[in-house]
């Protein structure tokens, strides 16, 4: 899990920067460099999604995984959460929890989907090299550093998201990699792009709002569906 905590260290960097320089960059300037990571996200999203062989899969997988998704109403369950970390840790006269809120879900999101998570993790925990996590780990205390100056202490407890989803999956990597072929792969990157584009336009660009987080067990059906149509072939 090496790469795991290289990864919640520069995000945790990032965000002290953001927060202790944030009230020095001017709000139009914050504003402009969310919307071009909203704009990168949004791209990233869509060349992610070219990697699919068959795209009914993705769209099967989406319809499948946000049904469980709002059966379990995991974004509700994050959002839940962010409040009661703000409750616990915020001060007196913060934006309110919105803006934390905003900050823990949006950067939880950010910083958990994507192929570098999957792929990173799983050749950290099998052989035991993070350079693909390191690379990750770069790129996420930029962006730690840019949301923090705009959404403030939030995006510091999205770390706890990055040890439990990247780590687990560095501590299953080994029973992941028994059963997952390309194919899957592919198809599960595929689906981490549309959810990465709706992130872009749900939380960063505010073009219309998503319940983004109950996409998520798209990304673990999207390989269920690949195995189950290589039992009819």
């Amino acid at each position: 899990m090496t790469g795991t905590f290289l990864n919640i260290a520069t995000v945790l960097v990032g965000g002290f920067i953001g927060l202790i320089f944030g009230a020095r960059i001017p709000e139009k300037l914050k504003a402009t460099v969310i919307a071009g990571m909203g704009l990168f996200t949004a791209a990233m999203g869509l060349q992610m999604f070219m990697s699919t062989q068959n795209p009914l899969i993705v769209l099967g997988a989406l319809l499948i995984g946000t049904l469980l998704g709002e059966w379990m109403r995991i974004e509700d369950g994050l959002q839940n959460f962010g409040k009661f970390l703000e409750a616990r840790f915020s001060k007196e006269g913060d934006d309110g929890s919105n803006k934390f809120v905003r900050g823990f879900l949006t950067t939880s999101l950010l910083f958990c989907v994507g192929p570098m998570t999957i792929l990173g993790s799983i050749q950290d925990g099998l052989t035991g090299d993070y350079n693909l996590l390191a690379v990750k780990s770069v790129l996420d205390g930029f962006a730690a550093m840019a949301f923090a100056s705009t959404l403030g202490v939030g995006v510091l407890f999205s770390t706890i998201v990055i040890f439990v989803f990247q780590g687990g999956i560095s501590l299953f990597a080994a029973q992941l990699n028994t059963v997952a072929t390309p194919a899957m792969m592919d198809e599960l990157s595929a689906t981490g792009g549309v959810i990465l584009l709706g992130l872009a336009i749900s939380s960063l660009l505010e073009i219309k709002k998503i319940r983004v987080g109950n996409m998520l067990p798209a990304l673990f059906v999207a390989p269920v569906i690949v195995w189950t149509l290589g039992l009819f072939q």
